[in-house]
């Protein structure tokens, strides 16, 4: 027999899963911090910094304020316990998964595509940039000097150097090991990596089914397309993996009332470990590319939010704001806010502020606290609210009151 689980339920099943409601610690140390990453598997990273850098996001809407550097500690240099991988998107992922994305290297490898094009007629080239890689130790790729290194053409501006890294790094010729002001520096995956990680891989059968595993003890409970949307893997594949580990006991097959496909109820498992909260007491802003929102459709399937980022929107057509972030009290997403760090004024700027329908009447008051810890956060002394949007009049109101 299916259990049954309540929109609530999952609801807060996700949010524990994703590490939301936890007593929180008065100075997240690097024990919390690394904790929370090997729960999530993966940072999304994104060069969008109007208010902070993706990345850096995940651990504080958890955690609270904590140092980023302890972050930094885990994602930069040889002795990182993470590496960048083509994960979900560009991203931070632990090292030990290094072996399971082997699969998606080598399609990249055979994809066939303009960029597989380009490394095949520039072997030359990647040869060479192995060679001084091997000579000098990680680069990046502005420190390299090459005859062919000229901005031209569409890619970007990017030089033929910086195009050959960017394929090397895809198929795994070289991989990234830290980033100086956001750009790239590359080693070769023995001056990075441990040699157990590059000496085999499992196959992709195996590596699929261990990704949708961790996938589902990240998100708790979630259905065929949330468990693919994790890793950006393939439904088929996936879809075999879920019926392996549903027969090994370990994901739950359950069915929650409103999630439907069409007229029929849509299939979704909980991992069995996964906690089933009777409450959840949290607040927090969410980067855009936050696990809990990142996959449109699972969002507006457990909170009725419908989310677009709207950066790439020209300002006239902007509904919500260039960087808004989604707000989230207790086990329900009821809000938007567009944040932006004015470092120079040494001001945090709300931009403008929205209210969902239904959201509780102390959203503003639950939301200020997190504002002026996000200010602090980022070496603000100040918050400003404009006002713009529904949510804004009482934003400004708990901010002149306090």
């Amino acid at each position: 027999m299916v259990d049954t689980v309540s929109p609530a339920l999952a609801r807060r099943i996700a949010l524990a899963a994703q590490g939301f409601g936890r007593p929180a610690a008065a100075e997240p140390g690097l024990r919390q911090v690394a904790g929370l990453v090997d729960r999530l598997g993966v940072l999304q990273i994104d060069s969008v910094n109007v208010f902070e850098r993706s990345h850096y996001l995940p651990a504080f809407s958890r955690l609270g304020a904590y140092d980023r550097g302890l972050l930094d500690r885990l994602t930069t240099g040889r002795r990182g316990r993470m590496v960048e991988a083509w994960a979900h998107q560009a991203a931070f992922i632990p090292r030990e998964l290094w072996p399971l994305f082997e699969f998606r290297r080598e399609e990249y490898r055979q994809k066939g595509s303009e960029w597989n094009g380009w490394l095949v007629e520039n072997r030359t080239l990647a040869d060479w940039l192995r060679g001084e890689l091997a000579a000098n130790g990680p680069m990046r790729a502005s420190e390299i000097e090459h005859d062919a290194n000229e901005r031209r053409g569409p890619w970007w501006g990017w030089s033929d150097v910086k195009r050959t890294l960017e394929w090397m790094f895809r198929v795994g010729e070289v991989v990234c090991v830290e980033r100086v002001r956001f750009e790239r520096v590359y080693a070769l995956p023995e001056q990075a990596l441990a040699p157990e990680l590059l000496e085999s891989a499992p196959s992709e059968v195996d590596a699929v089914r261990e990704l949708v595993r961790r996938a589902s003890i990240a998100l708790g409970i979630a259905t065929e397309a949330d468990l693919a949307d994790y890793w950006r893997m393939l439904r088929a594949p996936v879809r075999v993996a879920v019926g392996e580990l549903v027969e090994a006991g370990e994901l739950l097959p359950v069915e929650v009332p409103g999630w439907t496909t069409g007229s029929r109820a849509t299939p979704a498992w909980v991992h069995r470990d996964a906690r089933r909260p009777r409450r959840l007491e949290t607040a927090a802003v969410l980067s855009p590319f936050d696990p809990v929102v990142w996959f449109r459709p699972r969002t507006e399937r457990l909170f009725d939010f419908h989310y677009r980022i709207e950066i790439y929107t020209p300002e006239p057509e902007r509904k919500f704001g260039y960087y808004s972030l989604p707000v989230l009290i207790d086990d329900d997403v009821v809000g938007r806010v567009d944040l932006k760090s004015d470092r120079k004024a040494k001001v945090l700027r709300v931009q403008s502020a929205w209210i969902e329908h239904g959201a509780p009447d102390e959203t503003a008051a639950r939301l200020l606290p997190v504002l002026w810890q996000a200010a602090a956060w980022q070496g603000l002394d100040e918050v400003q609210v404009v006002g713009r949007g529904d949510l804004a009049p009482a934003l400004m109101a708990e901010l002149a009151a306090a």
